[in-house]
């Protein structure tokens, strides 16, 4: 979602910002912008291209200055348009950058107006620009600290003032912002990947934070206004991540580097002890009764097949809820529960607000597998897992959703074994199918010439089902949803059970029926409602396995899969389904790596 990069420094600190911005790229915008102190006076450019069009007009208008701040926005109040573009200026005195939803603008809106302030966007972000210049007393540190108690909602804010050179003022509430530290410069960004390069040492702001960033010091203080200290911790951005190599797009690189990310995930699994969650984990383990499972997206389709496997294997029950369902109803807390959010970024904000639900009703049991070790979510939670997946950029998760996977496999196994219910020789053969996963991906990886074949005629589709039971049911809903997110085909994903209880209807010989066939206990009964599709002359796209006996004929095509995985099959079912989109995508001729209307990091409920 939207990025800020801020900086002051003894050099023009505009190069520094557009870098951070192409950074942020990954987490999806619509429009983009930089502000700087320049000879005197406030100075931006702004866009509704790509940040290297950015790059262009800032080259050509010789934009320069130590003081700027820097955005990308995805548009939640007012449509992707230039005057909506951030920074936001009042009065040419104030520029301000802002993430997050600002639920009392109407009302100050108003207020302002009737104090003679004309608007000239439809964003909550000008509102927070004019009130910070309404209140300004001749300190931006001070009127800042007073104008974010009369916002309501979440924020993270950039802000500097053309009377107060070499100073930014920023702030925090329910959206990430870190502050990077240098020599003589000090920085602040949404998160550590836009300062890569620039500088490792990273202060995590805490929710209510306000800083004031100088050249040569920044000074913290908390929600109450009293002085904070806040640890600066060295975090080693992957610069390297955000280079795409050999591939065409992100996504399609994001594919292939899953083997690596599924070994680094498991690195250091010699064998199945709660300990791999954190310092207490036995403990936590043994008193819980029930499982919760909250996530949003591709992630709460990864909670949806770790149910299958920790009722099957740890016998635990287990919910699984949609984060931002979660805490708008009146749900049953029960203290025994442990509480498991899945994120890739650790920041997503109906996630993270459900976490804290969680906790408010008792349930302080939680645990976080998530892709950031110093995000918001796993500081918030007692346990965690950190996957390494390393930097995803592509906004259709991949290497994130598998070993989110194989993250909760492991949970499953250690559950298991705190219960008495994995002997050692069942130990010894889960690790050691684990550890086969990453060659059993490259062997599925080298299916893609027969999956680009597919691709080519579903390119020519505008509506496609996705179907599959048991454990492969989510794996069907993920791969709809990366059809749909990247191909803007319409795709529907049913249990096969359910194909007659309606979605038949639909079934017609231009209607292709992609199904997940793994040679299991459920085979048999889905070739049945595979004949319910054939008999009404359906498209069948089947990706089988070793040993289903199911052959290409008539209406049917088949891809097999080199091996049966058992339970980690649906690891391993996911990737054809995560190829088949993207080369629909590519025959489509549609911006793979930033689908239209979405966002890497969902930041904003």
């Amino acid at each position: 979602m939207c990025g800020i990069v801020g900086a002051v420094a003894q050099k023009d600190v505009t190069p520094i910002l557009l870098e951070g911005l192409k950074r942020l790229e990954y987490r999806g915008y619509d429009s983009c912008g930089v502000a700087v102190h320049m000879d005197g006076k406030l100075q931006r450019s702004r866009s509704t291209s790509r940040v290297a069009e950015l790059q262009k007009q800032v080259a050509e208008t010789h934009l320069a200055g130590f003081t700027g701040i820097a955005h990308t926005r995805w548009a939640t109040h007012g449509a992707p348009a230039t005057h909506n573009a951030h920074p936001h200026f009042s009065r040419d005195r104030i520029a301000l950058v802002h993430n997050g939803i600002i639920e009392n603008y109407e009302e100050l809106r108003t207020e302002l107006q009737g104090a003679g302030y004309v608007f000239e966007s439809q964003t909550d972000t000008e509102v927070i620009a004019h009130l910070v210049d309404h209140m300004y007393t001749g300190d931006l540190f001070d009127t800042v600290q007073q104008a974010v108690r009369r916002l309501t909602g979440a924020y993270a804010i950039a802000v500097f003032c053309v009377d107060e050179p070499h100073r930014v003022v920023a702030a925090r509430q329910g959206s990430p912002l870190i502050l990077g530290v240098g020599e003589g410069q000090n920085f602040v960004a949404s998160d550590a990947m836009a300062l890569a390069g620039t500088t490792d040492q990273i202060v995590y702001l805490e929710e209510g934070d306000v800083v004031d960033l100088q050249l040569q010091r920044y000074w913290i203080v908390d929600v109450n206004g009293k002085p904070a200290e806040r640890e600066v911790k060295t975090v080693h951005a992957f610069t390297s991540a955000v280079e795409l190599g050999p591939y065409q797009h992100f996504m399609q690189k994001e594919i292939f580097e899953q083997p690596r990310a599924i070994a680094d995930t498991l690195e250091g699994v010699d064998g199945i002890m709660p300990e791999l969650f954190g310092d207490g984990a036995h403990k936590i383990f043994k008193d819980i009764d029930s499982v919760l499972i909250l996530a949003c997206g591709t992630s709460y389709y990864s909670g949806l097949t770790a149910r299958y496997w920790i009722e099957s294997i740890a016998r635990i029950p287990v919910n699984v809820e949609i984060a931002s369902e979660y805490r708008y109803r009146d749900s049953v807390a029960n203290p025994k529960t442990l509480v498991v959010t899945i994120s890739q970024s650790g920041e997503t904000a109906d996630t993270l607000a459900a976490l804290k639900h969680a906790r408010a009703q008792g349930m302080g049991h939680t645990l976080t597998i998530c892709n950031v070790a110093t995000s918001a979510m796993v500081r918030e939670s007692e346990l965690a897992y950190i996957t390494r997946a390393g930097v995803e950029v592509g906004v259709a998760s991949t290497k994130a959703f598998t070993t989110q996977l194989a993250a909760l496999f492991l949970l499953t196994l250690a559950l298991a074994q705190t219960r008495g219910l994995l002997s050692d020789e069942q130990e010894a053969a889960h690790l050691k199918a684990m550890r086969h996963l990453p060659a059993a991906l490259q062997s599925v990886l080298a299916l893609e010439p027969s999956i680009v074949a597919w691709a080519e005629a579903f390119a020519r589709k505008e509506n496609a089902l996705f179907l599959g039971r048991g454990l492969h049911y989510p794996i069907a809903l993920e791969g709809a949803l990366k059809l749909k997110e990247i191909t803007y085909i319409h795709a529907e994903a049913y249990a096969a059970g359910e194909l007659k209880h309606g979605p038949l209807a639909l079934v017609t010989e231009e209607m292709p029926v992609v199904t997940i066939a793994p040679n299991d206990a459920l085979i048999e009964k889905l070739k049945s409602n595979m004949q319910e599709v054939r008999a009404r002359g359906g498209q069948l796209y089947v990706f089988a396995d070793a040993g289903s006996s199911i052959v290409s004929s008539e209406g049917l095509h088949v891809i097999r899969l080199p091996e049966h995985y058992g339970l980690l099959s649906p690891i391993l079912h996911v990737v054809p389904l995560q190829l088949l989109a993207y080369h629909t995508a590519l025959a489509r001729g549609t911006d793979v790596d930033k689908p239209r209307n979405l966002a890497k990091s969902v930041t904003v409920e």
